[in-house]
């Protein structure tokens, strides 16, 4: 029999992410988010290739976002409630990780094998961030998408893109359970 770790299992079964906009000041300072990225950095890598990258966004940086996501939206004849969402996701945000999907030349791993480990990279922080005891969510959106926005802003390279902004912070309020799937709907079992 394995051994069980049951602090972990009760964690990863209660786990619930903090909505960004119930987030604040402090974050994490650097010290606080290097053991955060290390996890991140454990997650399962097919080769290991790396094929993602962490960009760590402070307050400067962050406020710099807000302002060129409204630049580009504006640019793009966006409506301005979408606008405004992504400009306070950046706005708000007390500190944020862009994970980005940075994939490498293989010939033995497919692209979409280093796609999940980007996404999953994302699960890992956004889970050390809850397990830290941080109030954190992980979030996309069409700031994430716009690969001119992101190489401009972000300094992505065209063969780059956003896995998650990871924003993470101290939580202001718990959020309610929501409903989980019902594994009786989604569950097969094939035992011949």
């Amino acid at each position: 029999m394995p051994a069980p770790n049951p602090h972990a299992i009760e964690f990863l079964l209660t786990r619930r992410s903090r909505p960004a906009k119930t987030l604040t000041a402090p974050g994490p300072d650097r010290d606080a988010l290097m053991p955060l990225l290390t996890a991140a950095a454990r997650t399962p890598d097919h080769g290991k290739l790396e094929p993602w990258r962490f960009i760590v966004l402070e307050r400067g940086a962050l406020d710099r976002l807000a302002a060129t996501v409204v630049e580009f939206g504006s640019s793009l004849g966006m409506d301005a409630d979408k606008i405004e969402k992504a400009r306070s996701q950046f706005a708000n945000s007390p500190l944020c990780v862009a994970v980005v999907e940075s994939p490498k030349p293989s010939e033995k791993i497919p692209a979409v094998e280093q796609t999940y480990s980007a996404g999953a990279v994302c699960l890992a922080l956004l889970n050390a961030a809850l397990a830290s005891g941080w109030g954190a969510n992980w979030l996309s959106g069409w700031a994430s998408h716009d690969s001119k926005l992101c190489g401009s802003a972000l300094g992505l390279e065209p063969h780059e893109r956003i896995a998650g902004f990871i924003h993470i912070g101290t939580e202001t309020s718990a959020p309610p359970e929501r409903p989980r799937p019902d594994l009786d709907k989604i569950v097969r079992w094939v035992d011949a």
